[in-house]
């Protein structure tokens, strides 16, 4: 999921000036934000009680090209655990120790204002609204794989440039909580001229983030390289064992990113 050049000094965000306990009410909203979390958290939990609509995603993205090989649920479960521990996690905290940003209270900060985004780290059984949301409250090593995983969705990044059009403008409803989590002011603006570069044409370079000193790691970069897009993913994920106690021993014993 990003690049190597040092990037220009930015305004501070309010995720960096403004005190805790602001940061938490900000985050969590009001009674209405608070109630559409709580819905969006029930129907996401209906999704991963649906049998089906795992089998229809992978059809549509398999139609978009998207989806090489079609994992099982299992599956994707542990190649979603390998992409956490292998490159998001050390991504992510490496990125926060940068930014003067405590990992622990970020992600709290990130649960208040949509826990949803947190129970589905593959996006795969997520709602179009949840990845939409999730992308605009993380500065992304790599939003292609999101794009990737919206294009499953009629008119999903039209929708997605909308909500980002509105996030810029400050006429999103949801902008003073994701103000509270996102630490790049300059973030939402990037994000808006790549997704209408990748609509014109899907190899738009994407706008990654700055993390050199994990890309000097041989094995960072090859898990970037393996689970940066989702037809890498998927791959990756098909070719894991496809029985849960073998799935569990895998886990246990392989510590670091090997390749595939």
């Amino acid at each position: 999921m990003e690049s190597g050049s040092t990037p220009s000094p930015r305004a501070p965000s309010l995720r960096h000036t403004a005190p805790p306990w602001t940061l938490v009410a900000k985050a969590i909203g009001g009674p209405q934000a608070m109630a559409g979390k709580l819905e969006r958290l029930f129907r996401t939990v209906l999704l991963w009680l649906n049998p089906s609509e795992l089998e229809r995603r992978l059809k549509a993205l398999e139609a978009r090209g998207f989806a090489p090989a079609r994992p099982s649920r299992l599956q994707l479960l542990f190649g979603g655990l390998d992409m956490l521990r292998f490159l998001i996690e050390p991504a992510a905290r490496e990125y926060y120790r940068q930014q003067n940003i405590s990992f622990g209270f970020h992600q709290l900060l990130r649960i208040l204002d949509d826990p949803v985004s947190m129970i589905d780290p593959t996006g795969l059984l997520s709602e179009c609204d949840t990845i939409v949301g999730h992308v605009m409250q993380v500065v992304h090593l790599n939003p292609i794989y999101d794009l990737q995983l919206l294009e499953a969705f009629p008119g999903g990044l039209e929708r997605f440039e909308g909500e980002l059009e509105a996030m810029v403008s400050g006429t999103h409803p949801r902008a003073h909580t994701i103000a509270a989590v996102v630490e790049d002011c300059g973030y939402h603006a990037r994000l808006l001229e790549y997704v209408r570069g990748y609509r014109a044409d899907p190899t738009t370079p994407p706008p990654i983030r700055e993390q050199a000193t994990l890309r000097g790691a041989p094995r960072f970069a090859a898990a970037e390289r393996q689970f940066a897009t989702l037809p890498g993913f998927l791959a990756y994920s098909s070719r894991l064992p496809p029985g849960f106690f073998a799935l569990v021993r895998r886990l246990r014993t392989v510590r670091e990113f090997a390749g595939s």
